[in-house]
């Protein structure tokens, strides 16, 4: 709880400890990393819990400490005050001067390959002091990261976000079929969707990718027949060089070969129109970016919007 002179009853060193705790999983190795006895740090745990007025973890001797949900919700706000205190501290001693320290950004797989190296090899250039970790996954779980604190930012589609998200577009792509090369309707420019109703498809089988490319199909009305489903953006490229089906992409690589080296035809949709697809680097909408995040979301904007 507040003082009455606006003042939070609870310190810094106490949210560290508790960060640390959570970070790490017991008393004993939190201990270790903030130069504490035990006793110590789980005391300042203890001081945190009374002045929130809230318990934020379970100890357990045997199973090391687990956060409440009201932990959770803690610690997501406690990592971005302490990083904003070491801002004020840098600021203040005129350390100001560079960007350092880590972004953990997230990122859908099928984008992991075709935007982040160049983004994360410029930025990383620009700002040699900061370091990236990276994680990719789905949409689903890259939002369950997002609001758990776990990523600072990701790069993802804007397709199912919450509109609550904050976000930035980067670009706009436009959905294709990916045909084998020797596919009949490959010599075509341009396609119909229907046209490929009676033919095996191979779905991106990962969210978003998986619902819009099945909504597409129900809008030139027919549901595909799924021959294979898979979360690999690549794999699904693949089985369409060896002529395994057809498949819906929103990014396309520089060269229309799989990695066994067998080119594919990608072929624009007429019907139904295919409306462009916004990639975003999206954050949190309560979060407080620290510099380092805030760096690198500027750099990205900067990079595409010169691209």
């Amino acid at each position: 709880m507040a003082r009455g002179d606006g003042v939070p009853s609870y310190t810094m060193r106490q949210l560290a400890a508790f960060v640390a705790v959570a970070e790490t999983g017991t008393i004993a190795a939190a201990a270790e990393r903030m130069h504490l006895s035990q006793s110590a740090l789980s005391t300042s745990i203890t001081d945190l819990e009374r002045a929130l007025n809230s318990q934020l973890c379970v100890r357990r001797r045997a199973h090391g400490v687990t956060l409440t949900p009201t932990g959770q919700a803690v610690l997501r706000r406690a990592r971005v005050l302490l990083q904003h205190a070491n801002e004020i501290q840098e600021d203040a001693a005129g350390e100001s001067g560079g960007v350092v320290g880590p972004v953990i950004v997230g990122c859908y797989p099928s984008l992991g390959p075709t935007v982040l190296p160049s983004l994360l090899h410029g930025f990383t250039h620009r700002h040699p002091r900061a370091t990236v970790e990276f994680r990719e996954d789905n949409q689903d779980r890259l939002r369950t990261q997002i609001e758990g604190g776990e990523i600072d930012v990701c790069i993802v589609y804007d397709l199912g976000l919450s509109p609550e998200w904050r976000t930035e577009v980067l670009m706009r792509r436009t959905p294709s079929v990916v045909l084998p090369e020797n596919h009949p309707l490959a010599s075509r420019t341009t396609l119909r969707l229907a046209d490929l109703a009676d033919e095996p498809m191979v779905l991106l089988d990962a969210p978003p990718s998986s619902s819009h490319a099945m909504d597409m199909c129900r809008k030139a009305g027919f549901a595909p027949r799924v021959a294979y489903r898979t979360r690999n953006y690549e794999t699904a490229r693949a089985f369409v060089g060896r002529g395994l089906g057809w498949t819906l992409l929103v990014q396309r690589p520089a060269l229309d070969v799989t990695y066994e080296g067998l080119e594919v035809a990608v072929k624009k949709v007429t019907e139904p129109e295919m409306e462009p697809v916004a990639i975003v680097v999206a954050w949190h909408p309560q979060s407080l970016p620290s510099r380092v995040t805030r760096a690198f979301i500027e750099f990205a904007l900067k990079t595409y919007s010169s691209a």
